[in-house]
């Protein structure tokens, strides 16, 4: 599905959530709200505001994109998965104020639609400060149609998700917000993302820590108690963890491989075999004796195809006598290839996105040599800095 030009795929983990809160509203807080409602009207009601809880948290995504993609950050799609969504961004922010208004954006969808939402029940203010009363809160949830509670239900947990988002905590939109604003100050992407990842993950570890209280029988302020609770919160909070410190390490990778050229690392003495070779011959005289494993097929000076490991080990071994590169190859133009003078973050990006782990590299048409996932690694290993350096380009504005 695209949506303004921008793809939107779900997740399968997306079937969890939608489990969980269409019947914990079923079962659990619409039987509360309105005992006299029959089953078939809670689980309808409850389907119904799960999927409208997944719209308006893809109206939050959509409102990241938009707002990105007019400040020059291609967004490759929008997920929907467990724990919401997610706009995939192909390039960081060139300038801070970009990624503040794109990260203060969703929190501030959230917030109009759970404002809207509460509005629509026509639950005017007088009646909501009334609501302290057990009696009259209980005769006041009884009174709400279907809609109207549906309605109460999707305004609330949406000003829950714009707090949620808004604590200062990479990668939350407010940890975003936090480094966008130390990335003005101080005009380094690098520091004001280790800050902002060191509070993400603090945040996280606080998560964990309170999941587990829980699970132990600890009851907790607005958390309540209970392993299921404690289990599902300090999962986000392992989930929170590792996006604090993935993120941090992605924009390490492009600081350090952004306008490095292919022809920096790729390997240009390289094996290449022929059409008619027998794949135990590939074998035992090249995989085994050499690290490389993506082979060039060449008729005399012509590259007709590659063959890989992979190709190798799809054919069992009693059959490797009998079988030629030929058969096995990926022809010439099934293949995908890189320029020397290409960037090695685009070239990373490119052996991700196809999960393969190397790429012929061209030069004037020219098989050059190879460009491999172990050797871009290597070399990020090798010259990776604990210096913070300014992005070119940040100086004073």
């Amino acid at each position: 599905m695209r949506i303004a030009g921008i793809d939107v795929t779900v997740d399968w983990s997306l079937l969890i959530i939608f489990a969980l809160i269409t019947t914990s509203l079923a079962s659990g807080l619409f039987p509360q709200w309105h005992p006299a409602w029959s089953p078939a009207t809670s689980w309808l009601t409850a389907l119904a505001a799960a999927v409208l809880f997944f719209a308006s948290v893809l109206a939050h995504e959509l409102s990241h994109s938009l707002v990105g993609r007019a400040n020059g950050i291609r967004i490759k799609r929008i997920t929907l998965f467990v724990f919401g969504g997610m706009a995939q961004m192909e390039n960081e922010p060139g300038r801070w104020p970009a990624e503040l208004w794109m990260a203060i954006v969703g929190p501030v969808t959230s917030l109009v639609i759970g404002v809207l939402c509460l509005l629509a029940t026509g639950i005017g203010a007088s009646a909501a400060a009334q609501m302290s009363s057990v009696p009259e809160l209980e005769r006041l949830l009884a009174g709400l149609d279907p809609g109207r509670t549906l309605l109460l239900w999707l305004g609330q947990i949406n000003i829950v998700l714009a707090i949620f988002n808004l604590v200062p905590a990479f990668p939350l939109d407010g940890g975003r917000v936090l480094r966008a604003i130390l990335w003005g100050i101080t005009h380094d992407l690098r520091r004001a993302t280790r800050f902002a990842s060191a509070l993400g993950q603090a945040f996280a570890w606080i998560l964990i820590a309170a999941g587990i209280a829980m699970v132990l029988g600890v009851s907790l302020p607005y958390f309540g108690s209970g392993a299921g609770n404690g289990i599902w919160l300090a999962f986000i909070g392992w989930f929170l963890n590792n996006a604090a410190l993935t993120s941090y390490r992605q924009l390490l990778t492009r600081d350090l491989l952004q306008d490095i050229p292919v022809r920096r690392l790729m390997v240009t003495q390289i094996e290449t075999v022929w059409p008619d070779m027998p794949l135990d011959m590939l074998v035992s005289n090249f995989l085994l004796r050499t690290d490389q494993r993506a082979f060039p097929v060449m008729e005399g000076e012509r590259l007709i195809g590659l063959v890989c490991q992979r190709d190798v080990e799809r054919l069992p071994p009693a059959q490797r006598h009998s079988t030629s590169v030929r058969e096995v190859m990926k022809p010439a133009d099934q293949i995908v290839f890189v320029h020397a003078d290409d960037d090695t973050l685009d070239v990373l990006s490119l052996l991700a996105q196809r999960d393969i782990n190397q790429v012929l590299v061209l030069e004037h048409d020219h098989v050059a040599g190879l460009v491999r996932r172990a050797d871009i690694l290597h070399w990020l290993a090798l010259h990776g800095s604990p210096k913070s350096p300014t992005r070119r380009g940040d100086g004073p504005r």
